[in-house]
């Protein structure tokens, strides 16, 4: 009896320090243990060459300065050349590479037709490809039914296609090779709606069910891994180059971002997730990441959540409020 009543002790302890440990997760239960007890991106990623899309600002520029710290060799890839090369730059400045280790490679997701030249001047350059991070792409703001189609169109050509483009050129070298990483930015809305966002997680769906299939193809090749990382709210310039209801119309203001992940730590777990070959990161603060799960596990609870926040947003966003802030904070009415 006492040893029962002992062992009955230990897990209901093992199962609260779980619960308290869970509470202030910020990625899924693979990821963190991999932080702790797996590779060293340090370590993986030393020497390789990595070739990162929406390299110019947000996830993408940050990916360019933790990779280089890790010794990783940089394609550089965006349409606003300036800001790449001051991206390079500040590597050069900054760690242990020297300018042959860094090509700038101009890219725009939507002139597909280039992308094969494209390829082949990184292959060119460096002799082959090991990493390639599908980071380009743009949000979007806006209720379904003052958006027009030309928007979802943009959005499908840009995030989905684009994408789809760029790694179906790139593929081909790393099945030649036998080996290689694919990784693709997602989003929460890849895996779950969102309003003000319809468009916007159409294309990430797309995403997800593309490279979902795609590793499914590949299994012959073991040693290529096809990544899908889903972060949550991230501090970065994705709201600012949103779409909005038309195309080529700014969004009038990003809202607060203070509340949102720091940068530097959701490309810290990307970059340890590609270190130890997850094949899918779920990357959050709380209360997101529960949303994770909740909507994994339980989702006609989820579903209800959903409706509670989803109406509020919406609320927010119709009068001129902060919408994002119906998942955090009283909303502050936006600077006119």
């Amino acid at each position: 009896m006492d040893l029962g009543v002992t062992l009955l002790t230990g897990i209901a302890l093992c199962l609260l320090v779980q619960f308290v440990c869970f509470l202030f997760a910020d990625a899924d239960l693979t990821l963190l243990w991999a932080t702790l007890f797996g590779s060293k991106p340090e370590t993986k990623l030393k020497g390789l060459v990595v070739w990162v899309t929406g390299a110019s600002s947000g996830i993408g520029e940050e990916l360019a300065y933790q990779l280089a710290g890790c010794g990783s060799r940089l394609i550089l890839s965006a349409r606003r050349v300036d800001q790449l090369d001051r991206v390079k730059l500040h590597c050069l400045e900054h760690f242990n590479l020297k300018d042959k280790d860094i090509l700038v490679l101009p890219l725009d997701l939507l002139e597909r037709a280039s992308h094969e030249a494209k390829m082949k001047t990184a292959i060119k350059h460096f002799g082959n490809i090991d990493i390639l991070v599908n980071n380009g792409g743009r949000s979007q703001r806006s209720l379904c039914l003052e958006t027009n189609v030309d928007v979802y169109q943009a959005l499908m050509e840009l995030n989905f296609l684009g994408t789809v483009s760029l790694t179906k050129q790139v593929l081909p070298h790393m099945t030649q090779r036998g080996s290689g990483s694919v990784v693709t930015v997602s989003s929460v809305v890849g895996l779950a709606g969102a309003p003000l966002a319809t468009g916007y997680s159409a294309s990430k769906h797309a995403l997800q069910g593309f490279f979902n299939s795609l590793r499914t193809e590949l299994t012959e090749y073991p040693r290529i891994l096809i990544s899908t990382v889903c972060p949550g709210p991230v501090q970065s310039q994705i709201v600012q180059n949103a779409f909005t209801e038309e195309v080529g119309k700014a969004i009038p203001t990003a809202g607060d971002q203070q509340h949102k992940m720091v940068t530097s730590r959701c490309v810290r777990l990307i970059l340890v997730g590609i270190a130890n070959g997850t094949k899918e990161m779920w990357i959050a603060q709380q209360p997101f990441l529960l949303f994770y799960y909740v909507w994994q596990y339980a989702p006609t609870w989820a579903w209800f959540i959903t409706d509670v926040l989803g109406r509020k947003r919406v609320q927010n966003f119709k009068a001129g409020l902060d919408a994002d802030s119906a998942y955090f904070t009283k909303p502050k009415p936006k600077s006119s």
